[in-house]
């Protein structure tokens, strides 16, 4: 009897612990997303690697967000991705093409504006590693999908203590591959262009660029 009541003293303590590090790993994403919504931009500047070992794919390459509000520009691979709070502009210099489509509504599609924020819903939070990076204090915080049939195993976001910043973003699918974004540089409140976030039609017109509308 002795041995039942330890164990279920010992079970007991463990939900606690677990519900407390769940609360405290959302008190600090909750941190992270209130510093972000206080700024006016963010420019980052990152760092993209996507690992499948049983595929055998190792790519590794650069990218730059500017976010304002819902508003980004996004540039990747030699393309760019424009979003002027209305309609999505995809433009690919290599083709010679602009994609003009609606935005997604999709609640799992985690666009450049939602990079900093996608976080807030559909998952459940623990507390996880402290690890030291260049001398920087990094914070992780793993995340598990709600949805069963979610194709993400796995996030681990890895927080700036310091700066409440995300450094890290580590998504594991179920399928082993493993993504890795690191923020090189995280810049906010910087003089922009007042046509940053405006397409202009006529100019990749008279460039000779095909214009597509979805």
């Amino acid at each position: 009897m002795r041995t039942i009541v330890i164990l279920v003293a010992f079970m007991l303590s463990m939900a606690s612990g677990l519900s407390q590090n769940s609360e405290k790993a959302k008190a600090l994403l909750d941190e992270v997303y209130n510093k972000v919504q206080g700024y006016e931009n963010i420019v980052v500047d990152f760092k993209y690697t996507l690992e499948n070992t049983e595929a055998n794919i190792n790519q590794e390459t650069r990218g730059m967000v500017t976010l304002q509000g819902d508003k980004y520009l996004f540039d990747y691979l030699g393309s760019q991705q424009l979003y002027d709070g209305k309609k999505v502009y995809t433009i690919v210099p290599e083709n010679e093409e602009v994609t003009i489509e609606d935005k997604s509504e999709e609640e799992n599609t985690i666009t450049p504006s939602k990079m900093l924020t996608f976080y807030k819903k559909g998952h459940n939070y623990t507390w996880d590693i402290l690890q030291n990076v260049q001398g920087r204090k990094i914070q992780f915080v793993k995340l598990i999908p709600i949805d069963t049939n979610s194709e993400i195993a796995s996030i681990l976001l890895g927080i700036d203590a310091e700066t409440k910043h995300i450094y890290r973003l580590i998504e594991t699918g179920n399928n082993g591959t493993k993504t890795t974004i690191t923020v090189n540089s995280f810049k906010t409140n910087q003089p922009l262009s007042k046509t940053l976030f405006t397409f202009d039609e006529a100019k990749y017109k008279n460039e000779g660029y095909y214009i597509i509308r979805n």
